[in-house]
């Protein structure tokens, strides 16, 4: 019997630049943390409020990686 194991949404420790958040998505979608950095950088183009938010509130809801 094979046990599924379950994703937790988690701020990665080894994908990290600033805090993990992008990482921790990546890992959680299964899609290149390039696409998380890409798509906060271009929320952070027109003027940086849409872009910092979702990434702090991001950054103080999700808990880091156990190691």
């Amino acid at each position: 019997m094979m046990v599924e194991k379950t994703k937790k949404l988690r701020r990665s420790r080894n994908k990290r630049i600033i805090a993990g958040v992008c990482g921790g998505l990546s890992d959680f979608f299964g899609i290149s943390v390039f696409w998380f950095r890409l798509a906060f950088f271009i929320l952070l183009i027109p003027g940086g409020l849409p872009g910092v938010v979702p990434y702090t509130i991001l950054w103080l809801v999700m808990p880091r990686a156990s190691w």
